[in-house]
C-alpha cells in the first residue's frame, strides 16, 4: 500500500495532479464502456439463479439460500438479491459492498479476465438488496465468515447468467473454507490458520481444476513444510480424493484430503461448506462428492463434525481429517470419451469401478498399467442407452 501510494505521488509530481486525475477518469470510463458494450450483446430479459450454504453454524442442517435476479436491458445490467434468505444468527452474513465486488468479478470472468479492476466495473452495474437479508444484514448480525457466502453469490450469478451467456455455463465448485487450530500454552501460544480450496466445477470444454482456489477465494493453502516447522502437528496425508469430481462429459475437479496428527492438545474451529449441499453438475453432469471433517477416523472414537464448528477440544495424538469436496461435472457422463476416462484411471483420478459405474467404460489391468477394453465398453454403453430409451 505504501509503495503504491508513493508511486502515485511520483506520477502526480511528474505529470501534475490534474493530468493524473483525468487519466484515471478516462481509464474508468473506458472500462465502463467495454462492460456496457459486452452487456448490450447479451439477450435482454430477466434471469434467476441461486446457490446454497450448508447452514450458518448455529441452526445446523438448515441451508442458507443466496438468490439473484439479473435483468439485462440494452447496455444496463441489474442484480437484485432481494430473494435471498433473511440474515442469519451465525456468521455467514455479508454486506452489499462485498456482493457488488462479486458482481464485478463475475462480469470480468465473462467479458475479459484482463479488464482492469477499477471504478469503471462498479459504475456499469446496478444492485438491489433487501435490508436484514443474508447479503444486507443489520446489527447485531455477525459477518465473520464471509468468503463462503461470497462464493455462493458468485455461483448464483453464474447460474442466472447461464441462459443468456454460454460462457457462464459451468458446474458448481466445491467452495472455500478454513481451519484454525490453537492453544495458549504452556509455553508459546499459537494459532494455526489455514485457508482451503476445493475442486472447481467443469465447463463445457474443460474438466474442472483439482484442489484449487475457487472464485473469489484467492489464497493458496499453506505448504506442509511451513505447517510442520511452525506448529505442533504432523501432516500425515495431503492428496487428491479419487472419484470426488462429479462425473460428466467434462469431469469436475477433484477435492483433496488433508490429515493431521496433533502433537499437543489444541482447540479447533472449522469454517467450511459443502458437507451437505453437494456441488451441482450442469447439463446432465453429476454433482461433486461432498466434503467432511472427522476426528480419529476409522476408530471407535471417530467423530464427524458439521461444516461449521467452534472450540472443539482435541488431544495430543488425535487425528484430524479434512476432506474438501469435488466440483460438479458437465454433460452426461456416458458421453465422455473413453480415452479420457482411461487417462483419468491411469492418473488415479477415477477408480476402475467408477469408470464402469459412472461412465460405462471398462478398463483392464495390463502389466503395470490400465488398458481400455473397447469392445466391452461399447457393449456396456449400448445396453445402457437401450435402457434409457425404453
Amino acid at each position: 500500500t505504501w509503495l503504491g501510494a508513493e508511486r502515485v505521488l511520483r506520477l502526480a509530481e511528474k505529470y501534475g495532479a490534474a493530468t493524473l486525475g483525468a487519466a484515471a477518469a478516462r481509464l474508468f470510463a473506458t472500462v465502463e464502456q467495454r462492460v456496457r458494450a459486452a452487456v448490450a450483446q447479451w439477450p435482454d430479459g430477466t434471469y434467476e439463479g441461486e446457490a446454497f450454504l450448508d447452514d450458518d453454524g448455529v441452526t445446523v442442517g438448515r441451508p442458507i439460500r443466496v438468490h439473484v435476479r439479473v435483468t439485462i436491458a440494452g447496455d444496463r445490467i441489474h442484480f437484485d438479491f432481494s430473494g435471498s434468505d433473511d440474515q442469519a444468527a451465525g456468521p455467514v452474513n455479508i454486506r452489499p459492498p462485498l456482493v457488488r465486488a462479486v458482481c464485478c468479478y463475475c462480469l470480468k470472468c465473462l467479458i475479459d479476465p484482463e479488464l482492469p479492476s477499477n471504478h469503471g466495473l462498479a459504475a456499469a452495474i446496478e444492485t438491489t438488496f433487501r435490508p436484514r437479508s443474508v447479503v444486507c444484514p443489520e446489527l447485531p448480525a455477525p459477518v465473520n465468515t464471509y468468503i463462503p457466502t461470497a462464493n455462493a453469490a458468485a455461483e448464483a450469478i453464474f447460474h442466472a447468467l447461464a441462459g443468456p451467456v454460454p460462457r457462464a455455463r459451468l458446474a458448481e465448485s466445491g467452495g472455500t473454507g478454513a481451519i484454525a487450530l490453537g492453544s495458549r500454552g504452556p509455553g508459546r501460544g499459537y494459532v494455526q490458520y489455514e485457508l482451503l480450496g476445493a475442486g472447481f466445477g467443469a465447463r463445457a470444454d474443460k474438466d474442472g481444476v483439482s484442489a484449487t482456489t475457487v472464485h473469489v477465494g484467492n489464497s493458496a493453502i499453506t505448504p506442509i513444510e511451513i505447517v510442520e516447522a511452525e506448529f505442533p502437528v504432523e501432516v500425515r496425508r495431503f492428496e487428491l480424493i479419487p472419484d470426488s469430481g462429479g462425473a460428466g462429459r467434462q469431469r469436475g475437479g477433484l477435492g483433496f484430503v488433508r490429515e493431521y496428527r496433533l502433537l499437543a492438545d489444541a482447540r479447533l474451529s472449522l469454517r467450511t461448506d459443502k458437507h451437505d449441499t453437494r456441488p451441482r453438475g450442469w447439463d446432465g453432469g453429476q454433482p461433486g462428492r461432498p466434503g467432511a471433517a472427522l476426528i480419529n477416523p476409522g476408530t471407535a472414537e471417530e467423530r464427524r463434525l458439521a461444516a461449521r464448528a467452534g472450540d472443539v477440544p482435541l488431544r495430543a495424538g488425535d487425528i484430524l481429517r479434512i476432506e474438501r469436496s469435488g466440483g460438479g461435472g458437465y454433460g452426461p457422463p456416458h458421453t465422455r470419451a473413453p480415452e479420457a476416462v482411461l487417462r483419468d484411471v491411469r492418473n488415479g483420478y477415477v477408480t476402475p469401478e467408477a469408470a464402469r459405474a459412472d461412465y460405462g467404460v471398462v478398463v483392464v489391468r495390463q502389466g503395470h498399467t490400465w488398458a481400455l477394453d473397447a469392445e466391452a465398453t461399447a457393449a456396456l454403453r449400448a445396453g445402457r442407452a437401450a435402457r434409457r430409451d425404453e
